[in-house]
């Protein structure tokens, strides 16, 4: 799987894409029919301290592609959430294709 990494108003860093490639690495062992991931990282200016740090992921698989974002105090929580959103989706297309 080939994972490629934006940044918007964020300074470039190792440790997001280790963690988030980690992350989508764990996706993979489940769904080996992942083509490619799309990772973006992105601040926005909120009222609230709960949010800003925006993680973007598009995953390439057989089908449309699957989306999630997540908006949270840290890039660490947006990454998490993000990913447990494409699982849930990653799972809906693994039964619709076993179904065909």
């Amino acid at each position: 799987m080939n994972i490629n990494f934006e940044y918007d108003d964020v300074k470039a860093s190792n440790r997001l894409e280790i963690m988030a490639a980690s992350r989508l690495e764990k996706l993979l062992d489940k769904f080996d029919f992942i083509v490619r991931a799309d990772v973006f990282f992105k601040t926005e200016n909120t009222s609230s301290p709960d949010t800003g740090m925006i993680c973007n992921i598009r995953l390439s698989a057989p089908g449309p592609r699957l989306f999630a974002e997540a908006s949270h105090s840290s890039f660490e929580a947006s990454i998490a959430e993000s990913v447990s959103d494409l699982e849930r989706q990653l799972q809906k297309r693994k039964a619709k294709m076993k179904s065909r």
